[in-house]
């Protein structure tokens, strides 16, 4: 006599893992994140440009938090090196948080999430 319907495995496809286990393994894996999210939040990132002629401290959060330029730095008549310089340290800053974000929630694994 044949099975009626069903998945191979007769467990409904999710090898052997009932509905139940995914769920909570699911539920813990959220609760993971929001917290490795919220830690990554509480981290401050810093970077220089100009050897140390500016330097930017960002959150976790991408928000600037402190931007600091050495007075020997500032030039009236270059003001587009200082823009540049800026520019640099911000960006380099924020590819920081990016790097910590990819390490942090990386381990998730998830598909489609990053």
């Amino acid at each position: 006599m044949a099975k009626r319907g069903g998945f191979p495995g007769g467990m409904g496809g999710f090898g052997g893992m009932n509905i139940g286990n995914l769920m909570k393994e699911a539920k813990k894996m959220q609760q993971d994140m929001e917290k490795s999210q919220e830690e990554l939040a509480q981290k401050e990132f810093e970077a220089t440009a100009g050897g140390g002629a500016i330097s930017v401290k960002v959150s976790g959060q991408k928000i600037i938090k402190e931007i600091k330029i050495q007075k020997d730095v500032v030039d009236p008549d270059d003001v587009e090196m200082l823009e540049d310089l800026i520019l640099t340290c911000i960006n380099e800053a924020l590819r920081k948080v990016d790097e910590a974000q990819s390490a942090q929630l990386g381990k998730f694994n998830i598909p489609g999430l990053m």
